[in-house]
């Protein structure tokens, strides 16, 4: 376990540290000098509140992944049929397209269950929209570590997986921008791009659970959920909850749902309240309250 450990400190997001830092440090310099009066630039309240958030990720991250890492080991030298080489080309296309893929619904899912989202929201808690929210990631991360077991059932040597997931983190830094508007046609119809993860951190209606995708965009187009950018979006969470404080951002949703489960009369609602869509309520409740519907992820 502990070279497992050690070993984990050869992730690339490690090595892209300083990268990160200078992209934050240019971006800054770039919307502060530039003359796009609409962007909402950084808060040193926010930025902060963000790269502390991601530093406590990445320990908790490192602790998991050595843990799944063994696990992941059992499988692939127990379960799997045959062990792809790790030299070939084409299992990096498998592990590519894999992750992708998985992630795609993995995503998905963490903005359709409530008990995901309650720590997914943490990455979507933030006001501003810059290569620091990027780095907002939440400390509850079981559920991502057990969703790449099909790869190394498929035969991905599992040190691979982690690997991979790692390259896609780094290139989700690149969307969170408003500095890069739309690009051309053929890369926006492919990759996910700036433009199309703005839509995703809106708050608007039509934005609200769109546009997945962590490299390629195809997913979302191929399932239905592909939404263009068109007005500039309002980020953050349908209901603000307007603190800095790293521990509220990370537990407010999971302190609220534990509320309304105790509070739950019956199994059905707090199963609803626990697995349903975020901001369900049994219909007894939505009978008594006349105020609008709000969308899917509203109570967060």
């Amino acid at each position: 376990m502990l070279s497992q450990i050690l070993d984990r400190l050869r992730d690339p997001i490690v090595f892209a540290l300083p990268a990160v830092g200078l992209l934050v440090a240019i971006e800054m310099l770039a919307l502060r000098f530039g003359d796009d009066k609409d962007a909402k630039g950084f808060d040193a309240r926010d930025t902060r509140a963000s790269v502390l958030t991601g530093l406590g990720a990445l320990v908790v991250s490192t602790l998991l992944r050595a843990a799944a890492l063994g696990l992941y080991a059992v499988v692939y030298t127990y379960l799997a049929p045959f062990h792809l080489p790790a030299d070939a080309w084409w299992t990096w296309v498998v592990l590519f397209f894999g992750v992708e893929f998985l992630l795609y619904w993995y995503h998905r899912s963490a903005h359709m269950i409530r008990i995901i989202w309650a720590g997914h929201q943490v990455h979507h808690s933030s006001e501003y929209f810059n290569t620091s929210t990027a780095l907002r990631r939440k400390w509850a991360q079981w559920f991502e570590k057990l969703v790449w077991l099909p790869l190394p059932l498929l035969g991905v040597p599992p040190v691979l997986v982690f690997t991979m997931h790692s390259f896609h983190l780094i290139y989700g830094l690149f969307a969170h921008t408003e500095k890069v508007g739309k690009l051309p046609r053929p890369l926006e119809f492919l990759f996910v791009t700036p433009s199309h993860h703005r839509v995703h951190h809106g708050t608007e209606p039509e934005y609200l659970d769109k546009n997945f995708g962590s490299i390629l965009i195809i997913w979302d187009r191929m399932f239905g959920t592909f939404q263009p950018e068109g007005r500039r979006p309002t980020y953050g969470l349908t209901k603000q909850i307007n603190t800095y404080s790293i521990w509220k951002i990370q537990v407010h949703e999971f302190a609220t749902m534990a509320r309304e489960v105790r509070g739950a009369d019956t199994w059905r609602h707090r199963l609803g309240y626990l697995f349903g869509r975020p901001g369900w309520r049994p219909e007894s409740e939505k009978q008594q309250d006349t105020s609008p519907a709000l969308p899917a992820h509203a109570q967060s």
